[in-house]
């Protein structure tokens, strides 16, 4: 924190009470010390009265930045084309899309044999759409990979 004598913001006053709310979650402190020390924490002015109510706790650690991840080598590990530069999984997503295709077909198939009437197969908007937009990310998925392979051996 900055310098003792300096005044405290709202902002400031916060992070205290969250870092005392780790403490009391990890049990660091009880109840009573906690209610004393946020009390505390929200009647402060200065970065000096902060700094006193977590002097005896540890600092939390600073969080690290994750490494950023070459989707080239994700996809040379775990097969190709099916993990993405998306983040997805292409074999549930394709997945998915099959179960619903069924469900909504099952739907009108029944309700066609029900009636006894040729329906128009409005089956085709629901699965359609999805199906076009699955299909181009498979093909610019494999694609890609072919390009980041290329990249990963040169």
């Amino acid at each position: 924190m900055p310098e003792p004598h300096l005044r405290a913001s709202d902002t400031d006053r916060a992070a205290v009470v969250t870092t005392l709310d780790r403490s009391l979650a990890d049990g660091r402190l009880d109840l009573a010390e906690y209610e004393d020390r946020a009390t505390r924490a929200h009647a402060a002015r200065t970065y000096g009265e902060l700094t006193e109510l977590t002097a005896d706790l540890p600092r939390p650690a600073r969080p690290t930045r994750p490494a950023p991840q070459r989707h080239h080598v994700a996809r040379a590990l775990y097969g190709g084309a099916w993990h993405g530069a998306w983040g997805g999984d292409l074999r549930a997503a394709w997945t998915g899309w099959l179960t619903t295709a069924v469900i909504v077909v099952g739907v009108w198939l029944v309700s066609m044999l029900a009636t006894g009437d040729l329906q128009y197969p409005w089956p085709v908007w629901v699965i359609g759409p999805w199906g076009v937009v699955l299909l181009a990310r498979t093909l610019g998925e494999r694609r890609g990979g072919d390009v980041d392979r290329h990249r990963l051996t040169a």
